[in-house]
């Protein structure tokens, strides 16, 4: 296959492509719309399915947990906004819950598309895509599920709190954080990159400032 025709899909610290999109809420350029606002885009593989019926239900008794972190949610599957308004109205009526975020009609694929959200062995709709994109329009995670997986709200909730913690305190966050078996709730810092580094994590350890396995695996509060 000539290389030219393979389209790049935008990977993890690129910046979301601006799009405009036809929502349930009304017209939305992403990203710039939600400048200052971190957002998480999830497409569903379509309305009036169960898994995704239990999606929404989930993601929007969560809404308030992503606002407090700043971030808005997003709906698309490639259905069309009549049908979306239609099944928003069913989960109302049927499971009184009210779906407060917008979801994008992609009846063409063109954003799907765009974003690897078609994959071959789900060609006719999309996979359970997840992005994550902060409030300066870079995409900071990316997760796959196939049709028959549904999301697991708390762990997206988790890597966004994970995401925004890291860059405020810039470390890292350890396996399972804020639960993880070693070292709690603490982060992890960047590996020293010289002798200078190294010797100053020791002495920082012997302080008490921070703590350390060995040099190149150092935490803090």
């Amino acid at each position: 296959m000539n290389q030219a025709h393979v389209q790049q899909i935008p990977l993890i610290g690129d910046r979301f492509p601006e799009i405009k999109v036809n929502t349930t809420l009304g017209s939305l350029t992403l990203p710039n719309d939600y400048n200052g606002k971190w957002f998480v885009l999830f497409s569903h593989p379509g309305d009036f399915t169960p898994v995704c019926t239990t999606e929404f239900v989930a993601f929007e008794k969560r809404r308030k947990e992503f606002k407090e972190l700043n971030t808005e949610l997003i709906g698309l599957s490639l259905d069309r906004v009549y049908s979306h308004l239609k099944w928003i109205e069913w989960i109302k009526e049927n499971l009184r819950v009210s779906i407060k975020f917008p979801v994008i009609e992609d009846t063409l694929g063109r954003v799907s598309s765009k974003l690897g959200m078609l994959q071959p062995k789900y060609s006719s709709s999309t996979v359970r895509a997840v992005f994550i994109v902060d409030d300066k329009g870079i995409i900071r995670m990316i997760l796959y599920y196939p049709q028959e997986v549904g999301r697991n709200i708390d762990e997206i909730i988790r890597a966004v709190t994970a995401l925004q913690t890291a860059d405020k305190y810039e470390a890292a966050t350890p396996a399972n954080w804020p639960h993880n078996e070693l070292i709690g709730n603490k982060l992890i810092l960047p590996p020293a990159g010289n002798i200078k580094m190294i010797a100053d994590r020791i002495a920082e350890n012997k302080a008490g400032s921070i703590q350390c396995f060995d040099w190149w695996f150092c935490y803090k509060d």
